[in-house]
């Protein structure tokens, strides 16, 4: 599982980031947290807001940072045996 975390560096782009990482380390999965930084890649998914969440590319998530606990039940339902 690949998961981008979409944003230019703003506090909530790392908060979203940070975020991510944690909910991965509790789900005890394996996954690959890409940061993407650069606009015109940002602009590629079609999104409007930063941050925004890629999980094996399908935007999953834009313009927000939810709880730990909401990324985990976002990462879940992409796993591929749901």
């Amino acid at each position: 599982m690949i998961i981008k975390v979409l944003g230019t560096g703003c506090p909530n782009c790392r908060n979203l980031e940070k975020s991510t990482i944690r909910a991965i380390s509790e789900l005890k999965i394996e996954a690959e947290v890409v940061k993407v930084d650069d606009i015109t890649k940002i602009i590629s998914y079609g999104i409007l807001h930063t941050p925004a969440l890629v999980i094996d590319e399908n935007v999953v998530l834009s313009g927000n940072v939810p709880s730990v606990d909401e990324i985990k039940e976002i990462i879940q339902n992409a796993l591929p045996n749901n």
